[in-house]
């Protein structure tokens, strides 16, 4: 029989986004020789963005997460893992609510939210507020797993204040930096064009449109790279169209090669209201690109050293005025590089989750 720890790890779809790329990432990255590990997919292999190797990956082939209960049940029945962690707040509510069935199982849920702050961005977009969105659910599903993964000090501080969630159950693991992230060769723009780059969800929350207020006021030439889709990416294209500046915007709806249009930037810009924590800001510096950045509840404070691998900025006016001060600082690649490799290397955030693990399993 077999020493190794069976863990499960379930998400509700492989597609392009950061929750996707860090569960599995982690699970493939766990030792072997001490984890017994499988990867479960709520969706379906056809719409899959990532390849998984070396562990057992089972897709149920479900539309909905609530359509996959009676399977996964099955399933843990079945398999009878130790450990099942699940990210992304909706199918961490449901597998909160499996666990009352399965005691013996230890249920962690990697949380992905922290509550929006800004008072114009809830003036504007009330209905969508975090409160009436997950609120209640957190209150009731959340309280039930053994353990709730926070990706930041800001999220735990706002799941145990305003969420209620008890501070014995809160755990804190930075995203990791994944493999594929080489350092640039290239240490400024030689004059020419400065290239600017956004690598997100297009929704209202990842702020682009004051992005665009910001460069539509620059002075100095610039080619602005919109890597991403979503909902909100006629009325971004509006915007865009209003200010005047489409021969200056390059869009990108899906790609593999995020490195190398990482690389090939002089600054990475980020809009967002709220985050969790950013891969795209710890992906960025990891090539060796800096960041400008609106200060956001999520972690941002802890990428980003000013002056050192980028700045944050509270306003308009202090965004426009940190992007022209950095067009002419020459920025350092390998510091920028280091500043988070530091701290969210590969082997100290596996180390984190391992040690978790065998942490939860022997309380």
């Amino acid at each position: 029989m077999s020493n190794k720890i069976k863990v499960f790890f379930v998400i509700p779809t492989l597609f392009a986004g950061g929750a996707e790329r860090v569960m599995s990432f982690v699970s493939q990255n766990l030792d072997k020789e001490k984890f017994d590990v499988t990867l479960v997919v709520i969706g379906f292999e056809k719409d899959s963005r990532y390849a998984i190797s070396g562990i057992t990956v089972r897709y149920l082939n479900k539309d909905r997460v609530l359509h996959s209960v009676f399977t996964l049940a099955k399933i843990f029945r079945k398999q009878k893992p130790q450990i099942v962690i699940s990210a992304i707040s909706h199918l961490n509510v449901v597998m909160g609510f499996m666990s009352v069935f399965f005691p013996k199982i230890k249920f962690i849920g990697r949380h992905t939210i922290v509550r929006i702050q800004d008072k114009e961005f809830k003036a504007k977009y009330k209905k969508n507020t975090f409160k009436k969105r997950i609120k209640q659910p957190l209150g009731k599903g959340y309280k039930l797993l053994d353990i709730i993964l926070c990706q930041s000090m800001d999220m735990f501080v706002d799941m145990r204040d305003e969420s209620h969630i008890p501070e014995h159950k809160l755990r804190i693991i930075n995203n990791p930096i994944t493999d594929n992230f080489d350092i640039k060769l290239r240490d400024s723009n030689n004059g020419e064009i400065t290239k600017l780059i956004t690598v997100a969800r297009i929704s209202k929350n990842k702020g682009h449109k004051r992005i665009l207020n910001a460069l539509s006021k620059v002075d100095f030439p610039y080619q602005y790279t919109i890597i991403g889709k979503g909902v909100e990416k006629d009325n971004v294209f509006d915007q865009i169209k209003k200010l005047g500046i489409e021969g200056r915007i390059k869009y990108i709806p899906f790609t593999t090669e995020v490195p190398k249009h990482l690389a090939s930037s002089d600054f990475y810009l980020m809009g967002s209201y709220s985050e969790g924590l950013p891969n795209s800001l710890i992906e960025s510096c990891s090539v060796g690109t800096p960041v400008l950045a609106y200060r956001a509840p999520g972690g941002l404070n802890e990428v980003i050293e000013p002056g050192i691998n980028g700045y944050l900025v509270d306003s308009e006016e202090e965004f426009i005025e940190k992007l022209n001060e950095s067009v002419k600082k020459e920025w350092s690649p390998e510091i920028i590089r280091n500043s988070v490799y530091k701290k969210f290397n590969k082997k100290k955030i596996i180390s984190d989750y391992e040690h978790l693990f065998f942490d939860v399993l022997n309380k």
